[in-house]
């Protein structure tokens, strides 16, 4: 290990601490995130929801329409008198159901297309914000909060705006329309027959009190499962191999527990409320009233027969809108919280980019005096001074939890550090355009991730403008070219997210012949070899010796008889250095290397 000079240490913001996408982050959200989204369509919205009035106001036409026309003929004293009016009723009963068809339809199609639009445009947000945010945050953050955001955050959008907004405006018109015609036939029958949907809504109201809480909790359970199933799937191969299935699946089964426990408490606790305000969200309890209270009114002659009638046919169905009303409610609710974990990603601080960046003169790594905290709390590392010189193999190792995985993470700035400085070529990372950080590194980590698509492309992604022949010269020299050609399609072969039936070793082979096409002058091996068997493991070692020739090399490496032979090995515990050397100085010292050593010849390799 070099030390090097310590330099003026600049003022540098604090990294953001890592919060999930659902949490608020002060300062950077709008008060009302739903709102901000909708922005972009609000014209489109209103149009919607003015389509959808005018149609409920038109459906209601019919029903009206059959009330009247039995007023008419009860009333009407000849069959010739009261047909003029009758058809005059059928024709606007007719109108009103096809006017209802064209709007709703007008309403449903300037919905979709502004779902369809808003939804292009975030899809686009988001994918260009993770673009530039701290690549340490998504990897801690996981698949599956993003797969939350990307998909199920989104959905709960589309319901908003091609459903949710139309069902709420379309079911208030409707109630509206249906309550002011019988307000006007019989005020005291009118206050009667509303009784029982009053019921329903002050149950619902009771039933959903604390919906928030319920739903949050619901939706918290359901990211850990959706974030085990992809941890599961991604890690399929692994956990098969190595028996380390068990852990995974308890985590499932663990977030599956916790959402069984919250839907239960959730049901459990309103189970009376929501029973009640089915019962009065019927259209048959209300019939019962309407006919029970109606006959003793017409008996008592404060009622006439004729006006009872229009209780009878739309009074009955004073209910029917408030369906789509909660229905409505629920999803405006549901987008509000979606809204807000799409918010909360679309709101936090990119990775900041220099104004004037520098370009590093070599590829010569420096650490200096580098502390790091996740939480900004306790430090992962601790002043931690190193410097890695190019043309050289230099080993991170260290017992589980000694910040080797952070250290790596911070050399391609991953994260900022929270003290001291990491710099290349003599000039800070934070420097750099990330663009230019990341094409000067090499990156192969214990976790292969391929993608859904060629062989060829794959290898490519580091150089998309390589030739075939280069990609397949980058194949031969990481020892993986014969086993392309013995696939059915050759370079062709395309891959699913698991390697397409290639092994670990193989697919690790593909990773490394994509860095060998990168031809970066720094190259980082986070544990490459960890999870493969002796023989693949071999096979990944040749190719690893290719691909490091000449390179500034940083390897973390769990078992150390693969680290024996590096220039130097920098052993760290706790966030701290405390041994470096070459592999017969540290073992000739009674240190922790010597005590690691030893405990993985005899076979402990805790």
């Amino acid at each position: 290990m070099t030390t090097t000079d310590t330099k003026p240490e600049r003022a540098r913001p604090t990294p953001p601490t890592t919060t999930s996408p659902g949490e608020p982050s002060a300062g950077l959200l709008p008060a009302r995130p739903a709102a901000a989204l909708l922005r972009p369509v609000r014209a489109h919205l209103v149009a919607c929801g003015v389509l959808s009035a005018l149609g409920a106001a038109a459906g209601a036409a019919p029903y009206i329409a059959i009330a009247e026309i039995a007023r008419v003929m009860l009333s009407t004293p000849t069959a010739a008198a009261a047909a003029p009016i009758a058809w005059t009723w059928v024709g606007i009963g007719v109108v009103g159901a096809l006017l209802r068809l064209v709007l709703l339809g007008a309403s449903s199609y300037v919905g979709h297309y502004a779902d369809a639009k808003l939804l292009h445009e975030i899809r686009t947000r988001v994918v260009d914000k993770l673009g530039v945010l701290p690549l340490g945050w998504i990897r801690a953050k996981g698949s599956g909060s993003v797969k939350k955001t990307m998909t199920d955050d989104l959905e709960e959008m589309h319901h908003l705006i091609a459903h949710a907004l139309g069902e709420l405006i379309g079911g208030v018109t409707a109630l509206t329309v249906s309550f002011a015609y019988l307000l006007v036939t019989d005020w005291r029958m009118t206050l009667i027959t509303a009784v029982v949907p009053v019921l329903m809504v002050l149950s619902y109201l009771v039933a959903m009190r604390s919906m928030t809480e319920h739903v949050g909790n619901l939706i918290t359970a359901e990211t850990r499962i959706s974030a085990a199933s992809v941890e599961y799937a991604d890690g399929i191969t692994v956990v098969k191999t190595f028996g380390g299935g068990g852990r995974i699946l308890t985590r499932f089964a663990t977030a599956v527990a916790e959402h069984t426990k919250a839907l239960r408490t959730w049901v459990l606790e309103t189970r009376y409320s929501t029973g009640l305000a089915h019962l009065f969200g019927s259209e048959v309890t209300v019939l019962a009233v309407v006919l029970a209270v109606g006959v003793w009114f017409v008996a008592g002659g404060a009622l006439t027969a004729a006006d009872l009638l229009p209780f009878l046919v739309v009074g009955v169905g004073l209910p029917t809108p408030l369906t789509p009303i909660t229905r409505g409610a629920q999803g405006l609710r549901k987008a509000r919280m979606a809204a807000g974990d799409i918010g909360a990603l679309l709101g936090r601080p990119p990775l900041p980019e220099p104004e004037a960046p520098q370009m590093p003169d070599g590829h010569r790594v420096e650490l200096d005096r580098v502390t790091f905290s996740y939480d900004g709390k306790t430090d992962a590392v601790h002043d931690v001074t190193a410097t890695f010189e190019p043309g050289t193999v230099t080993a991170l190792v260290g017992p589980s939890g000694a910040g080797k995985s952070t250290l790596a993470s911070l050399l391609p700035r991953f994260a900022d550090v929270t003290g001291g400085a990491v710099r290349i070529g003599g000039v800070d990372v934070r420097d750099m355009a990330s663009e230019q950080l990341l094409a000067s590194m090499a990156l192969v980590f214990q976790d292969v991730i391929l993608l859904r698509d060629t062989i060829t492309d794959n290898i490519r992604v580091g150089r998309p403008g390589a030739t075939d022949e280069q990609v397949r010269a980058a194949a031969r020299a990481a020892r993986v070219d014969e086993v392309v050609e013995r696939l059915p399609h050759g370079y062709d072969t395309v891959l699913d997210g698991a390697g397409g039936g290639l092994s670990g070793g193989e697919r690790q082979r593909l990773t490394i012949a994509r860095a060998l096409l990168a031809d970066a002058p720094i190259v980082v091996l986070d544990e490459a070899t960890a999870a493969l068997d002796p023989d693949s493991e071999a096979a990944v070692q040749d190719a690893l010796a290719t691909l490091i020739e000449g390179r500034t090399v940083v390897v973390i490496a769990h078992r150390l008889h693969t680290v024996a032979t590096a220039d130097r090995i920098v052993v760290l515990d706790g966030g701290r250095v405390v041994e470096t050397g070459d592999h017969p100085t540290l073992l000739a010292h009674d240190g922790l290397y010597r005590r690691m050593w030893a405990a993985q010849q005899n076979g402990d390799h805790s």
